[in-house]
């Protein structure tokens, strides 16, 4: 069995990244597969950040982790994470991983599995509707990673270039600091509203979060995303894995 880690203290999209890795990872070796969350250990859904309008299949009852003989992390120095490891490939029978396995090689094999894997009610997204994933929080505090102004401006003169009577909703973490970015949009703060939305929306700009790649790469619609991701002020790709060819970035 292959046991991934759901940490109670990662946001939905960390989450799902090592929930899908997981499985991935199973499905291709032909192994068993669970989820524990790193706290209790318990493997109740309480602990997955999406269970409100996600209900995820959870594999089998993992039971005591001391059973397993090996845990294989994937990460450098718990703060630049690392790029695809071939490693990955290699990973044997009753071992657990952690990592946040965010390139799409860890998970791109299954792409028509991924709608299913990660399913939510369909939403009805009109054409001329562009979604904003505006991140705040405790980005905002961090000049690496807050993006300015001048991305979404780009980003919506872009949209407009496509429909001139394009509209945007402003999906967020943080309403305050997006209404004063958007004051002439609608902003919405619902995680689970503003995932659908993302999943479903042909149109989207998304901010450097985990929480939108996965809705956005499923959908492969149009998606601005900010070149350098989590770097975008200072034009360095701190985090090359966050790189998708199906993103459009600027």
């Amino acid at each position: 069995m292959i046991a991934g880690i759901l940490h109670q203290g990662s946001g939905l999209g960390n989450q799902l990244h090592r929930y899908v890795a997981t499985r991935s990872l199973a499905h291709q070796k032909g192994y068993d597969w669970g989820m524990v969350y790193n706290e209790d250990k318990s493997g109740k859904e309480e602990g997955f950040k999406g269970s409100s309008f996600m209900k995820l299949n959870l594999g089998m009852a993992i039971g005591n982790i001391d059973n397993f003989w090996k845990e294989k992390t994937i990460i450098e120095n718990g703060v630049n994470i690392s790029p695809y490891d071939p490693e990955f490939n290699f990973i044997e029978d009753n071992t657990i991983i952690d990592g946040e396995f965010q390139d799409e090689k860890y998970w791109k094999m299954y792409e028509k599995q991924l709608p299913d894997w990660l399913k939510v009610e369909e939403m009805e997204i009109p054409d001329d509707l562009c979604v904003i994933g505006f991140r705040g929080g405790e980005y905002s505090v961090f000049p690496d990673l807050f993006l300015p102004k001048e991305y979404w401006e780009e980003g919506i003169n872009i949209m407009k270039g496509i429909n001139p009577e394009m509209r945007f909703e402003v999906h967020t973490d943080d309403v305050e600091t997006a209404r004063s970015f958007f004051p002439e949009y609608e902003i919405i703060h619902d995680i689970g509203l503003n995932w659908r939305t993302a999943r479903y929306a042909k149109y989207a700009i998304v901010a450097n979060s985990s929480f939108f790649i996965f809705p956005r790469w499923i959908r492969n619609g149009m998606t601005i995303a900010p070149r350098y991701w989590a770097r975008h002020n200072t034009k360095t790709w701190a985090l090359p894995q966050n790189y998708y060819p199906r993103f459009m970035y600027i």
